[in-house]
């Protein structure tokens, strides 16, 4: 689904991603953990398309970058950004802004059938967000917006669907709300392979079987789930001694 080797990226002189690898399998949920600044927005970004590395090997969905027409790459993976709301028309109703996944754009130019809005519908109701379906997007709570943004990527059935920290800003039940759409996505049949991008453990559901560890550009481990989530390694990850709860299938955790 995704192969990365060896990519490197810098910026006026400033490395933002240092010989990194990574391989995405079908069938896997991978969760990306790092803090700010460790370069977990710029690799989606590369992965989508929008920004090419400076050396190394990018290849999604069978296809090498360099080598394919990225924007019809891109309809086959969807993403979810706080970066992409502020891109939307606010004035818009929800049901616009989801129906607008269906042809890639940001705002609704082409004519739809009764069949795309059945269909928006249903994604909808499906995410418990039907209700908002005539109402505008300016109007909408975060978490809200968020659904919406779920329902929208998932409109043109992507292969890939990447959630870039989509519980920033969210309070506490918000968020818990969040990840239980999160849930049922990975539930679904026919789900796509899932990224998920985080700078908090306790957000990786136990649908993410696999973990990326990222830090300062490079990637300190990636593994299942089981081997990275673990007291001794995150410790060191972090820089600080960490204790380590699981709780439900997800871990919790605190500085010592």
């Amino acid at each position: 689904m995704i192969h990365i080797e060896n990519i490197h990226l810098y910026r006026n002189d400033k490395v933002i991603l240092n010989n990194l690898s990574w391989h995405v399998q079908k069938g896997e949920h991978w969760a990306i953990l790092g803090l700010n600044g460790s370069g977990k927005t710029t690799l989606l970004k590369v992965i989508n398309g929008y920004i090419w590395p400076n050396g190394g090997k990018v290849q999604v969905l069978d296809e090498t970058y360099g080598q394919t027409y990225i924007p019809k790459l891109r309809t086959r993976i969807g993403w979810v950004s706080n970066a992409m709301i502020d891109n939307f028309n606010w004035q818009d109703n929800a049901i616009e802004i989801v129906l607008s996944g269906q042809f890639g754009a940001l705002r609704l130019f082409e004519e739809v059938s009764d069949e795309d809005i059945e269909k928006a519908v249903s994604i909808m109701k499906h995410f418990n967000c039907d209700h908002l379906a005539n109402k505008s997007f300016e109007h909408l709570s975060q978490g809200e917006r968020q659904r919406v943004q779920i329902a929208r990527a998932l409109m043109a059935e992507p292969e890939i669907l990447i959630l870039d920290e989509p519980c920033g800003g969210l309070d506490l039940i918000e968020r818990e709300n969040l990840l239980q759409t999160i849930g049922k996505i990975a539930s679904g049949e026919n789900c796509p392979t899932l990224i998920y991008v985080t700078h908090h453990v306790e957000e990786i559901l136990p649908c993410f079987n696999h973990v990326l560890l990222m830090k300062d550009g490079k990637d300190i481990a990636a593994n299942t789930r089981d081997i990275i989530l673990n007291e001794q390694l995150l410790s060191e990850f972090f820089g600080r001694a960490v204790s380590l709860q699981m709780e439900r299938g997800r871990a919790w955790v605190a500085v010592k």
